[in-house]
């Protein structure tokens, strides 16, 4: 599948699993890890680790459903630990230390291009387009005369995180498309989406900005770090949805435990099995997952090769 830039209405994003919990990697030694039948595991035969990117600072409480979803449908403990970072769970992944992972597009293949051994299995779907993925959004403050990312020239720019998809991969591809390089604005790194739009929207540290779209419609809004009608959005780009991805070391039959169920929960499923979410779960997960495999981020890759000087592509 090859990328096609969208120009689709803006509307809110059911982002499944992206923004909330991850395994901390940073300084970590590898991770111990015991077999069970032709499976490892990264603790023990009995416990699953669940990695995710930590994209939000709320995003730990919001995401707990599809963890204890987990635990149901395999009947084993499941143990979400938080990464510090993007190459935080990225670390993990490599080092065997996560048993399954709601990865970004762009921390996936990054992953992959380490050494990670891991298969994607689903992807949350957008409710506009019905399809995996959501929306990377230019921002900047309501009260600012840009008009389009061409208008990011000479400006103070947020970003996420040089590993985030929608936080810097497509914002780097916006701007390149509009004719600017890295020479050409002051990149200022928030570290997650919702700081990026409230910096932006504060027109403090920066002039403009990126975020997904759900923080800028949403998360933002609900948390109170800034009110919608404080951004205007000047341009979007439909992203990849963030692939949950199970460990190709895991026994044959949790894999296509965890393949079944995950490429195709849904909040109703979740709710099914005892579960009790809350409504920033349910607006987030939306429509649930759809499956999708590895060659379902190849336009990502192909962005990549399209942007040489964004070092964080280095290998993919």
């Amino acid at each position: 599948m090859s990328f096609v830039p969208s120009s689709r209405p803006l509307k809110a994003v059911s982002l499944a699993l992206g923004a909330m919990l991850a395994l901390s990697a940073c300084g970590a030694s590898a991770a111990s890890t015991t077999s069970a039948g032709a499976g490892t595991f990264a603790k023990d035969s009995s416990t699953l680790i669940i990695g995710m990117v930590p994209d939000e600072s709320a995003a730990t409480s919001t995401w707990q459903p599809i963890a204890d979803y987990v635990g149901k449908v395999t009947g084993k403990k499941v143990e979400v630990k938080e990464s510090s970072n993007y190459a935080a769970l990225i670390e993990a992944s490599v080092a065997g230390q996560v048993d399954v992972v709601s990865f970004s597009g762009f921390t996936y293949l990054q992953a992959k291009a380490k050494g990670a051994q891991f298969t994607p299995v689903g992807a949350s779907v957008d409710a506009s387009t019905h399809e995996p993925g959501y929306y990377s959004t230019a921002i900047v403050p309501a009260s600012s005369s840009i008009k389009d990312v061409a208008g990011f020239k000479g400006k103070k720019v947020c970003f996420v995180n040089e590993n985030s998809t929608s936080g810097f991969l497509f914002p780097t591809y916006m701007l390149t498309k509009a004719g600017l390089n890295k020479g050409d604005y002051t990149p200022v790194f928030a570290g997650k989406h919702d700081v990026s739009a409230q910096k932006t929207a504060q027109a403090s540290e920066c002039e403009a900005g990126f975020a997904q779209e759900i923080t800028v419609t949403t998360t933002g809004p609900a948390a109170g770090l800034f009110k919608a009608e404080d951004l205007k959005v000047v341009q979007k780009e439909f992203v990849p949805g963030p692939p949950f991805a199970v460990s190709d070391a895991l026994p044959a039959d949790l894999k296509a435990t965890l393949k079944d169920k995950m490429s195709v929960v849904t909040t109703k499923d979740i709710k099914d099995a005892g579960i009790t979410t809350t409504a920033a779960f349910d607006k987030f997960f939306g429509e649930g997952n759809k499956p999708v495999d590895d060659k379902y981020y190849d336009n990502l890759r192909d962005l990549c090769h399209k942007l040489p000087d964004v070092k964080t592509c280095a290998g993919i």
